[in-house]
């Protein structure tokens, strides 16, 4: 995810933007977030009045690449993708790597969309710096567009082939829940103990998730006893659980990416400890607003997923277009609780539950 940015607070500015669900036209009033200067680590972010497309001047041929599908968080922006593309009425083609280990597969499939003739690559890489120096050799120069996983913008080859990208820091994705666990546990007031589940070591963001999050609870009387790894999946996040509970009897709280929160809730039932144990995510996924809705989970921030990928489509058609646009997006982060669930923000955020993955959308699959 993106590299930690300087902010300032500014009055916040709404756009229109044009989504599609169940075939129905929705308008939506939103806040975008433009960096400047764009790729920088001393970026401001400035509220912007964002227009965005209603349709393309031509089919394009657009290639995203995802690290995996195996969350609600890429199926959201799977769905969002899906929605803007077929608004604009281009070409979409999807692949997934399977997990963030995967990065001789993604490169396989950045191959495969320069061979499929893509007009321009969408690029959710697995590894921030591992397509250094090799990114245009993959793509054969097709523009690429950065989105919700950062690449590295100090390697010169990648300022040269990335051309935009969308998404939010997600140092404070993790300051955020850190924000949150540190008022209701200020200092003084006891130490609690919590586990700390952020999901693949040192891949996707759990690297600045983990900086965010620790900046945030010390001096507070939190306490991070343990930190466990795993990529996001459900049975490894579950056998993640269960080891915690092998290990530690005394825990507070279960902190951590939303697979983890996930599998908590029904780790924690089956073991008797739903009254002992609270659970805080990182983020955002359909399970994770399920438990928010119940009470079950207590804190997670958005960074408005769905809106992230049509975000991302619109950068690149304004671009093979050659139309002006902000080439450093991002979706205001919003922190969501069981008392705080705007539908707004569910609706940016979540594929609809009758959504499955699509992983290819054709002019002639359109409905006009």
């Amino acid at each position: 995810m993106l590299s930690t940015m300087r902010k300032i607070p500014l009055i916040s500015l709404l756009f229109l933007f044009i989504s599609f669900s169940m075939g129905i036209k929705t308008v939506y009033a939103r806040e975008v977030l433009s960096h400047t200067p764009p790729f920088s680590p001393d970026a401001i972010e400035v509220a912007i009045d964002y227009q965005p497309l209603t349709k393309a001047a031509k089919p394009w041929k657009i290639c995203a690449v995802y690290p995996h599908l195996k969350d609600s968080y890429w199926l959201s922006i799977n769905y969002g993708m899906v929605q803007q593309a077929k608004q604009l009425g281009i070409e979409l083609n999807v692949f997934e790597a399977g997990g963030y280990p995967q990065l001789q597969k993604q490169k396989s499939q950045l191959t495969a969309c320069k061979d499929w003739g893509a007009d321009a690559i969408i690029l959710g890489t697995v590894d921030r710096d591992a397509y250094n120096g090799i990114l245009a050799n993959l793509t054969g120069g097709i523009p690429v567009f950065a989105m919700t996983n950062d690449v590295d913008f100090t390697d010169p080859t990648i300022r040269k082939t990335v051309k935009a990208r969308v998404g939010v820091d997600w140092y404070y994705m993790g300051k955020q829940a850190g924000d949150f666990l540190a008022k209701r546990h200020p200092k003084g007031s006891g130490k609690v103990k919590v586990a700390w589940l952020p999901g693949p070591k040192l891949r996707g963001g759990t690297k600045p998730v983990s900086t965010g999050f620790n900046d945030a609870v010390h001096g507070s009387d939190i306490e991070v006893i343990t930190t466990l790894w795993a990529d996001n999946s459900k049975e490894l996040q579950r056998d993640l659980i269960q080891q915690l509970f092998d290990n530690h009897t005394d825990i507070d709280y279960i902190v951590g990416g939303a697979v983890a929160a996930e599998v908590a809730i029904s780790e924690l039932r089956t073991n008797h400890k739903s009254d002992d144990i609270k659970i805080v995510s990182t983020y955002l996924s359909h399970g994770v607003y399920r438990g928010l809705r119940r009470g079950k989970i207590l804190f997670s921030p958005t960074d408005k997923m769905a809106q992230q990928a049509r975000l991302s489509i619109d950068q690149a058609v304004r671009y093979l277009e050659n139309k002006p646009s902000d080439i450093d997006l991002a979706p205001k982060i919003e922190a969501l609780t069981p008392d705080h669930l705007p539908e707004d923000t569910i609706t940016d955020s979540l594929s609809p539950a009758e959504f499955r993955p699509a992983f290819h959308v054709s002019d002639h699959h359109i409905k006009r």
